[in-house]
């Protein structure tokens, strides 16, 4: 809620793990109208599918590590906006705090940017494949990407997100968690890590321990996976996620 001396209003679309999705024009109306600056963070989107200028949003901020570099390989993140704010940001941040990235992270992040539209094309196309057979499959209790016309944001994702809808999904299986735990031993080509935007795809299986459950849908209260798609050829990632299901007894179509 807006209180008297609120001065920043920062959201992430689309959001971890839900994938829900921010209306950005909306927040940006509400926000100046109240003399109040907004920031976004375009991480699980990136700046290939979504720029947040566009928006009217004060300030962005993007997760080098994932998308943009690309391999897993380094750490880093930017704060874009006016210069005379960002020459503030840089100075607090590296003289009171130590906030400058080494020379080989930048060099590793600054390699990635050359391919990176070419890679965000391929997380975009491989997830939404993986996202549509996922939710034909009977085993599985929900799917929630932006690329999917049942998805709940599905038509404001299409405005906001011009190439496609990112490489990063959630879904629930009709089972136990200890189900959700056999499967994943079961994978070949999808690591059980937690991150996103690398070359390799990764799972991760969040349960009722998860002290933000109370806050997502009630279709994540059971527990689910977050995938984060990665640039593989999709009839691997679907044939190994088959595979998995049918080696735990789960009921598979083509």
């Amino acid at each position: 809620a807006i209180k008297p001396n609120t001065k920043l209003i920062h959201f992430e679309t689309p959001g971890n793990p839900t994938l829900c999705i921010c209306d950005i024009e909306a927040i940006v109306k509400l926000a100046h109208e109240n003399n109040i600056q907004v920031s976004v963070d375009n991480t699980f989107s990136s700046p290939y599918n979504t720029k947040p200028f566009e928006f009217g949003v004060d300030y962005v901020v993007e997760s080098l590590t994932k998308y943009i570099n690309g391999h897993g390989d380094s750490m880093g993140g930017a704060i874009l906006g006016p210069k005379a704010d960002m020459d503030k940001v840089r100075y607090e941040s590296q003289v009171n705090i130590g906030g400058c990235i080494s020379p080989f992270n930048a060099w590793l992040i600054q390699r990635g940017c050359q391919t990176f539209p070419l890679r965000m094309q391929v997380h975009n196309d491989n997830a939404l494949y993986v996202a549509k057979w996922l939710e034909k499959q009977p085993c599985v209790s929900f799917v929630a990407y932006p690329g999917l016309p049942s998805f709940k944001g599905h038509e404001l994702a299409k405005k906001q997100m011009k190439n496609g809808f990112g490489g990063v999904l959630s879904f629930g299986l009709k089972g136990e968690h200890d189900l959700y735990n056999r499967v994943v031993t079961h994978l070949n080509v999808f690591t059980s890590a937690v991150s996103l935007g690398n070359a390799g795809s990764l799972i991760v299986f969040l349960g009722e321990d998860d002290e933000r459950m109370y806050l997502y849908p009630e279709e994540f209260h059971n527990g689910f996976y977050r995938v984060a798609i990665g640039i593989e050829d999709k009839d691997d990632l679907v044939n190994d996620l088959k595979q998995a299901f049918v080696a735990e007894g789960l009921e598979v179509v083509d």
